[in-house]
């Protein structure tokens, strides 16, 4: 086998996303037969040499897991907690493989949410090339006007720079509160909420339903389940990744078999929609 980039290995080998397994590497983490690597770029040969995380063999060959969760409010996207907050690995207990997510929702944000060990098809959905949807539903504090709607419809500026046309639709208003849908593909901190800030309404409630041609649909809060082979498949021609890059023989996402989750879902409010 040839050479190939520490942090792309990482991210086949499952430990991390190439963004994640690239902090590894220049904080330290990782060794290469016996000796610690920062320099991000380092080729090895994966078939050769001896790598380890914190001191932890890598696998050579792990079986792919892919997971989608709807995510409760009150609970972290991270794989742990310094200050022993919820996460959302916590919730998946029926997944002896180490996952991580793939990207993140805001900590009082709920919804739909990828989890893996596949970081090459991880870092493809989170690279902005592939300008990827997500889809969130918004519970607005007053009655929106669609003037101001008009400017994530056009692109708004904000402190970290313009934001790239959204598509918005006003889906019900009930007194002082609307709902509104929302469609982005860029994937900067709490965006959606600084969008609507930007334009003058707080966010009550957000909600994403839709990510990469996937939907929450059929999931309560907390619930989550494996993705079938054709999802996968799906994902993969999204990103432009070949197929053969997984196996469908070892991977375990063939059913899409539900599971439940350690926390108790809550209770939907109608006016949100499911």
């Amino acid at each position: 086998m040839s050479e190939e980039r520490l942090q792309k290995i990482l991210s086949r080998a499952g430990v991390a996303s190439r963004r994640a397994a690239e902090v590894l590497i220049a904080e330290g983490h990782v060794t290469v037969d016996g000796k610690v690597v920062k320099e991000l770029g380092t080729k090895v040969d994966a078939a050769r040499a001896d790598i380890r995380v914190d001191g932890r063999k890598i696998k050579r060959s792990v079986e792919k897991i892919y997971v989608m969760l709807n995510k409760p409010r009150r609970v972290l996207s991270a794989v742990s907690d310094d200050h022993g907050r919820q996460t959302v690995v916590d919730l998946i207990d029926d997944v002896e493989e180490k996952i991580f997510p793939i990207g993140r929702l805001d900590y009082n944000t709920e919804g739909l949410l990828l989890l893996t060990n596949d970081g090459e098809l991880a870092n493809g959905l989170m690279h902005p090339r592939f300008e990827v949807d997500k889809t969130y539903r918004a519970v607005l504090k007053g009655r929106v006007d669609e003037e101001r709607l008009d400017r994530l419809r056009v692109g708004l500026k904000l402190e970290d720079g313009m934001t790239a046309p959204a598509l918005v639709e006003t889906l019900a208003i009930e007194g002082d509160e609307s709902l509104v849908e929302i469609t982005i593909h860029e994937g900067r901190n709490r965006q959606v909420r600084r969008m609507f800030s930007a334009i003058g309404y707080n966010i009550k409630r957000l909600r994403r339903v839709k990510f990469a041609g996937l939907t929450v649909d059929g999931l309560k809060l907390g619930e989550h389940r494996r993705l079938n082979k054709r999802e996968v498949e799906a994902l993969y021609r999204l990103t432009g990744l070949e197929a053969k890059a997984w196996s469908s023989e070892k991977s375990s996402s063939g059913d899409g078999q539900r599971g439940s989750s350690k926390i108790a879902p809550s209770r939907k409010k109608k006016f949100v929609g499911s």
